[in-house]
Formats: C-alpha cells, sequence, structure tokens
C-alpha cells in the first residue's frame, strides 16, 4: 500500500492542529516509549526521520548526554517550522530530508529512529536501505506503526462515519495509510529487502488515549490529519459537518468528555 501526492503534505494549520490536539491524544505516550528504548543504547550520534512537530526528539533532546549528537528531520517543512517553534531542551539539528535519499554519509549514526513515518514511505524497502546505509555497523534501527484500524477506537470510529457520508466515494485516509503496514510478515520483509540481515524484534504496545471531550478528538482526526484533504477534495463544505457528525458518533459511544479509548502500536527493532 504506497501513498499518493497528498497523503503526506501537511500544511499550516494542519500542522498546528497535529501539534495541539493528535500529539497528546495519541503521540506523546509511544515517543516515550521510543525515547526509553533507545537511551539504554548509549547511541553518541542518532538520526530522527519523519520528526512530525518534535515529540519525539524532545524527549531524547532532554534525556540523551550533551555530548550525542541529534538530527531530527522531516520531509514537510510545515511540521519542522511547527516543532522548531516548540523548542527542545539543548540544541537540535533540524533538517528537511527526504527518508528516500538522506544526505548524509555511510555509517554516520549509531542509531536512526522515526515515529509513525515508516508507514508514509513510497518505497519502504528503499526507505530502510537508506537507514542502514547511514548507519554504523551495530548500530540500531528504531520505529513503530500503528496496529490495524480496528484496535483503534477513535480513529476506526472517524473513519467509518466519514466514509458514510461519501458512499460513492469514501475517504480512507486513516485505514489506508496510518493504520496500512501492520502485518509483521510485511513488516519483517521489507526490513530484510532494506539489506537487514538480523531478524527484528517485534512488539505489540497497547495504550489508551485520553482527550477532554469527544469534539477533540474529532476535530483533531478530521481537520488535524490528511483526512482533511480527502474531505475537502469531495466537498469542501462539508469539512464542519464531517466533525460534528464524527463528534456525534464519539460522544454516543465514549460520552461527551472526558473520553478515553484503546490505541495499539508494533514497535520494531533491528541491528545492522
Amino acid at each position: 500500500m504506497h501513498t499518493t501526492e497528498n497523503d503526506g503534505r501537511f500544511s499550516q494549520a494542519v500542522a498546528a492542529l497535529y501539534q495541539d490536539l493528535l500529539v497528546p491524544l495519541i503521540f506523546a505516550s509511544y515517543a516515550s516509549d521510543l525515547v526509553d528504548r533507545l537511551i539504554p543504547l548509549q547511541p553518541a550520534s542518532v538520526l530522527e526521520l519523519a520528526a512530525g512537530t518534535g515529540v519525539v526528539t524532545r524527549g531524547l533532546a532532554a534525556r540523551l548526554p550533551p555530548a550525542t549528537s541529534l538530527v531530527a528531520t522531516d520531509l514537510n517543512e510545515a511540521m519542522l517550522a511547527v516543532a522548531q517553534v516548540q523548542g527542545t531542551a539543548r540544541p537540535v539539528d533540524w533538517r528537511q530530508a527526504d527518508a528516500m535519499a538522506l544526505p548524509f554519509a555511510d555509517a554516520t549514526f549509531d542509531a536512526v529512529v522515526c515515529q509513525f513515518g515508516a508507514m508514509f514511505f513510497p518505497d519502504r524497502a528503499h526507505a530502510f536501505a537508506e537507514a542502514r546505509r547511514v548507519l554504523r555497523p551495530g548500530g540500531t534501527l528504531l520505529f513503530n506503526v500503528w496496529d490495524r484500524i480496528e484496535t483503534n477506537d477513535f480513529a476506526w470510529i472517524v473513519t467509518e462515519v466519514v466514509a458514510g457520508m461519501f458512499p460513492d466515494d469514501p475517504p480512507r485516509f486513516l485505514a489506508r495509510l496510518p493504520h496500512g503496514y501492520f502485518s509483521p510478515q510485511e513488516l519483517a520483509h521489507d526490513i530484510a529487502g532494506g539489506g537487514f540481515t538480523a531478524p527484528p524484534s517485534i512488539e505489540t504496545v497497547g495504550a489508551i488515549s485520553r482527550a477532554d471531550s469527544a469534539g477533540r478528538v474529532a476535530l483533531a482526526y478530521c481537520q488535524g490529519t490528511p483526512l482533511r484533504g480527502e474531505i475537502e477534495a469531495r466537498d469542501a463544505t462539508r469539512l464542519d459537518e464531517a466533525t460534528a457528525a464524527a463528534t456525534a458518533a464519539l460522544a454516543a459511544r465514549f460520552g461527551i468528555g472526558p473520553v478515553a479509548g484503546r490505541i495499539q502500536a508494533l514497535v520494531v527493532q533491528v541491528a545492522r
């Protein structure tokens, strides 16, 4: 399952909502998990791919030793702009960069980390090959991906509601991409295709997503992800209607607020 032209596009407005709403809703706990896994490896140099608005970056900057170099990259300049506004505990080398063609020399980093970005790579085996190329021998690739959408309550409900509004051409961004790359066999195949010979460790990690209200969840998914672009491409006048419909469905299931739902991801680690 590959990306389309608009799948990775985050406007400044979407990037801001992503940081304000989605980061605390679904990304913060998994960012802490990745940081907890990376710190014991004691890397001297770390490259982050698909850093987004920097939730993992901020955790790494706060907990890595000052002497550890930290380079954070993302393809989307709007996301990096929001990330840099948030600030970090120490200087970070922010770079606009494509994971498919990393602008770094071979064997530069001790660790490559990526939070919920691998699903967006148009050729995942090639992206993993690039990560392997810039890793030093003995280095580590560490990343996570979302599990199937049915195991992620909020995303599943929003997807079903919005799809029902456009039955002839249902927007399926969330199921197709963020929640479309969860097979351990496919992950292992692509990692091997990237040249890694060691078998990857793949662990399922569940958590609880919490928000102050059902409306905040609906706003996060409908207007803070590329699902927004899919809705607007079908009928730009119905974005608020879609958000309201998702709010009603979430409230019917979880109450108006505070709300809590299951989220689930796979964490992958492999040595070079």
